[in-house]
């Protein structure tokens, strides 16, 4: 067991807990405590009292000593010159034109830091600022950014009940506030009614939202059967949470209709579904509704990455039978002109085979012509040398005017299959170059088909980006709207409470 007390820095700050060491320390007292910042001056809100050491968490600091006059002094001091280095500060920010709301300052115990508290729409660059005030104040400066209940915290007010704000009092933190709690306490949503002086949700829906929990369990629900005492069947037309009663309707007959009051554990029904069951399954259909919005957004997207990849494929497609067309036609072309090639060739040797057989059945008719002539000169010349000269010479004539001619023809063909190559040649270089330009204005297609589903897809994305932008701020504006109006009708009804406040304290 240890003797610890409890002390806060602040009249509205947390509890912090501390080792007495033996002091004579009661509540109400100032002491000086040893903290991570240094020594600070704090009150005493719980006087020495024994907790089991299980409890305790962390290193338990120590108590320095009871706080004297010189450190009362000290403080007013403090609390003094907080004031003035409020006002120095508006100057610098001004002079700096940032946009920053000053809420609060203060001073350590030992003056070795000063603290300034401010709030702002969003992130402010004050390290200029923070070196102005320390050439002024020379001691360390920080600067730190709260939010509007904190704002609230630190300033203080009174409440739309009449009394003083609860964070500045004896709050010391802040809970989580939803409208549920609202609709569960069966208030207006009003938001100028429901909210506080921060323009929040006021912390006090959490007081009684789970006692009101527990009530609406115990009723049923609105436009349910039930069963009354006398043994009637009626419809629950409205419930009293706090009475814990019910008021059923009761059909007489087909024209008269009678309300009856009842206490809840006097009738008879089947426990439906609970307000917050209700609301939970209001919330996941809406999750769930949110969810498949997205999964809808999603499958578009996927959607129009798989068209495209799939165009893209078709291209890919159309090209491959294209080449193989081109290939088969190249080939078929190939084939036609090798089998020409050939039929050609056969007949050339077939028509070179034929002449040269019909030359050499010439040849072997001139000769027996040029024999049979020759005897009978020879027979008439009388066998004379003359006449054998004469039938040699014409024999050697015609053999020269046959090679002539065969000549002639074999140049004629080489002419032919010179220019019959020459012919193939052109056609196959033609034929490549046309697939190959073919094939090049393809390629050059589908890429501006891709280039130009990119850039769709660019805009698309560009355009719902400007949209968001656009839907973002007129929410933003709409907020800062509505905030305004609140603020406006929280500090009227303020004013109005304190002027009635005023009257009867004069009264």
């Amino acid at each position: 067991m240890k003797t610890i007390i409890g002390v806060n820095f602040r009249r509205q700050g947390k509890i912090y807990y501390f080792d007495p060491v033996g002091l004579d320390i009661r509540r109400g007292d100032h002491v000086i405590v040893e903290t991570a910042q240094g020594p600070e001056y704090a009150a005493v809100v719980m006087p020495p009292h024994e907790v089991e050491d299980e409890k305790i968490t962390g290193e338990l600091k120590q108590v320095i000593r009871i706080a004297t006059e010189d450190d009362d002094d000290q403080i007013a001091l403090n609390q003094k010159n907080e004031a003035e280095a409020i006002r120095i500060c508006k100057q610098k920010v001004a002079a700096r034109e940032l946009e920053m709301k000053l809420i609060r300052a203060e001073y350590a115990f030992d003056r070795s830091k000063l603290t300034f508290f401010f709030t702002a729409d969003g992130r402010v660059d004050f390290r200029e600022l923070v070196k102005d005030l320390a050439s002024v104040f020379r001691t360390r400066i920080e600067l730190r950014q709260v939010g509007v209940r904190d704002e609230t915290k630190l300033l203080g007010g009174i409440g739309v009940c009449g009394r003083e704000l609860c964070c500045a009092t004896w709050l010391p933190d802040f809970v989580p506030v939803s409208i549920k709690m609202a609709k569960e306490q069966n208030l207006s949503l009003n938001s100028a009614k429901i909210s506080g002086v921060c323009g929040r949700l006021m912390c006090c829906l959490k007081n009684e939202a789970e006692t009101y929990e527990y009530l609406n369990s115990q009723l049923p629900n609105v436009n349910s059967t039930v069963k009354t005492p006398e043994g009637y069947i009626g419809t629950v037309k409205a419930t009293n949470v706090l009475l814990q009663t019910v008021t059923v309707v009761l059909q007489e007959d087909k024209d008269e209709k009678e309300l009856r009051e009842y206490r809840v554990d006097e009738l008879k029904f089947t426990p439906g579904r609970r307000k917050k069951e209700a609301e939970d399954k209001d919330e996941q259909i809406e999750g769930e509704v949110k969810a498949e919005n997205r999964e809808s957004r999603d499958n578009r997207k996927n959607n129009e990455h798989r068209e495209g990849r799939k165009n893209g494929e078709n291209g890919e497609g159309r090209e491959k039978r294209e080449n193989r067309r081109n290939s088969e036609g190249r080939e078929n072309r190939e084939g036609r002109e090798n089998r020409e090639g050939r039929e050609n060739r056969e007949g050339r040797e077939n028509r070179e085979g034929r002449e040269s057989r019909k030359n050499g059945e010439s040849r072997r008719n001139g000769e027996g012509r040029d024999g049979r002539n020759g005897e009978s000169r020879e027979n008439r010349e009388g066998r004379n040398g003359e006449g054998r000269k004469n039938g040699e010479n014409r024999r050697n004539g015609e053999g020269r005017e046959n090679r002539d001619g065969r000549n002639c023809e074999n140049r004629k063909n080489g002419e032919n299959r010179e220019s019959r190559n020459g012919d193939n040649r052109e056609n196959r270089n033609g034929d490549n170059r046309e697939n190959r330009n073919g094939e090049n204005r393809r390629n050059h297609e589908n890429r501006e088909n891709t280039a130009e589903a990119e850039a769709r897809a660019n805009r698309k994305f560009e355009e719902r980006k400007a949209e968001v932008k656009a839907e973002a701020a007129e929410i933003k504006e709409a907020v800062k709207a509505e905030t305004a109006e609140i603020k406006e009708a929280v500090k009227a009804e303020t004013a109005e409470i304190k002027e009635v406040v005023k009257t009867e304290v004069n009264e």
